[in-house]
């Protein structure tokens, strides 16, 4: 299985990005994905995570309210919409999916698939 994420760049704050991940096979067919992010000099964090059974989403109370995940089954693609971007989102955002039990979602250790990375970087 391969994931690809994709969409990153520059951009002002206050700024919107969508990344996307893709998979190799179908996205769907894993029970969550989700997103993470590191930042230069700091651990990887969670961003995100949606269930595949039902289509409930987490988020890490500094990006509520302005990151949304989505999915979408034609294009067989999970979407982070990031809205109100500030400079401290900047980082490299990974998708993750397959999470393992007895973890929680935001513990990178409880995920089995990694896409690589895209570089964000909120900046005037």
């Amino acid at each position: 299985v391969q994931l690809q994420a994709s969409g990153g760049g520059l951009v002002q704050p206050g700024g919107s990005l969508r990344l996307s991940c893709a998979a190799s096979g179908s996205i769907f067919s894993f029970n969550a994905i989700a997103w993470f992010r590191q930042a230069p000099g700091k651990e990887r964090e969670g961003v995100g995570c949606m269930s595949n059974n039902d289509g409930r989403t987490w988020y890490v109370d500094s990006v509520k309210g302005r990151f949304t995940m989505s999915g979408d089954n034609a294009k067989n693609t999970v979407y982070l919409r990031m809205d109100s971007l500030k400079p401290e989102d900047t980082a490299v955002y990974f998708c993750a999916a397959e999470r393992l039990g007895g973890t929680k979602w935001t513990d990178p250790k409880g995920w089995h698939y990694w896409g690589q990375g895209t570089l964000v970087t909120v900046s005037s």
